[in-house]
């Protein structure tokens, strides 16, 4: 079987050996005589899965013991209204940094439950960098300050992130969370789609502390706190049970790969091959973030002409080459480069750069 090289901004790359162990527990899982998607989340054997997947995110993201870890469903577009649910009270602002059109997504949920103000815009430059921390104001009542750590579509990513006193942090972290190490003590709440980086999409991971936890108004449905899905260790209702499976697939894999400092050094490697390709093409291919903000998970590309562009989709994609065409709503080329992408497939598309540039240029 050959693999594509598969760059999709999402549902992306699953590691292959972790496919591989799917594969083989997918009738059978540990002796059931059934597969993990047809037994109960009540049973024991799905009860370990649930525990363990927990376990290991709070290992290898380093989670403090006041956080809960839970993991929904509904994707990070349901966390875009479950947030201000929770905690955009009356008298409070919800404060969003406007980095490109997952915060404007969020924002417009936060308006249709309360009063959600800019925090900061990078709108004038076309959402291609991200705000310095400088430029970050928190209003004096605001209930929370909501940033998106990587814009999968202008491919720019915060390298540090505001201290906010009081105010919760809370950072949808879809994109690159277990892709560098972070300080989780900084943050209230960190969510995240596991398409990305954790796995297949149907599971969404909330790492909240445990006070904000407890305070879900109970004037909102049950489904819509967060202190439902804590106190029930996140079996409230029947869960994502496949989804949540292949995310402790996935985790275990990272732990054999030695973990989330060593992730970030491989995509560091990984990203290096086409940002070179690109700097050192002299103008034929282009970067569109701006350096200093330059994403490791997704990186944005134009060519000369829209034409050239089209041919580089065209001719990549006879070579096995999946997902490089930039996001409809902008244009240009985009190769997502997350946890599961392989060394092999950058130096794949790094050298088909080349050549592409060399009959082109």
């Amino acid at each position: 079987m050959t693999r594509a090289f598969n760059f999709n901004a999402g549902p992306a790359a699953i590691p292959l050996e972790v496919l591989k162990q799917a594969q083989e527990q997918f009738v059978d899982y540990k002796g059931a005589g059934m597969s993990i998607m047809e037994m109960s989340h009540r049973s024991n054997l799905y009860e370990d899965v649930n525990n363990e997947t927990q376990a290991l995110l709070r290992e290898l993201f380093g989670v403090p013991e006041n956080y809960e870890v839970l993991l929904l469903q509904g994707g990070a577009s349901t966390q875009f209204a479950m947030l201000p649910l929770n905690f955009l009270t009356a008298g409070k602002q919800g404060a969003y940094v406007m980095t490109g059109a997952w915060a404007e997504k969020a924002l417009k949920e936060a308006k249709l439950v309360g009063d959600a103000v800019v925090a900061a815009s990078t709108e004038a430059d076309k959402f291609m960098r991200m705000p310095t921390l400088s430029e970050i104001v928190v209003p004096d009542n605001a209930a929370y300050l909501h940033l998106t750590s990587n814009e999968t579509i202008g491919g720019t990513q915060f390298k540090e992130f505001p201290e906010t006193g009081d105010v919760p942090l809370i950072a949808d972290m879809s994109s690159d969370i277990l892709s560098r190490p972070i300080d989780v003590s900084k943050f209230g709440v960190i969510y995240a789609g596991a398409q990305k980086n954790l796995g297949p999409s149907g599971v969404t991971v909330v790492i909240i502390r445990k006070d904000l936890a407890e305070n879900s108004p109970k004037t909102i449905p049950a489904m819509f706190r967060y202190a439902t899905h804590a106190k029930s260790k996140s079996l409230y209702n029947t869960p994502p049970s496949f989804s949540v499976y292949m995310m402790k697939l996935v985790l275990e894999w990272i732990k054999e790969k030695g973990g989330v400092a060593q992730l970030d050094q491989f995509n560091h490697d990984k990203t290096k091959l086409i940002y070179d390709a690109i700097d050192q093409s002299g103008g034929f291919y282009s970067g569109c973030a701006q350096p200093q903000n330059r994403s490791l998970m997704n990186i944005t590309f134009r060519i000369q002409t829209e034409e050239l562009e089209k041919q580089f989709v065209k001719e990549s994609e006879k070579e096995g080459f999946v997902g490089l065409k930039g996001h409809r709503d902008v244009g240009g080329l985009r190769a997502s480069t997350y946890n599961a992408v392989p060394l092999e497939s950058c130096q794949a598309l790094s050298q088909f750069m080349l050549d592409f540039q060399k009959r082109n240029g």
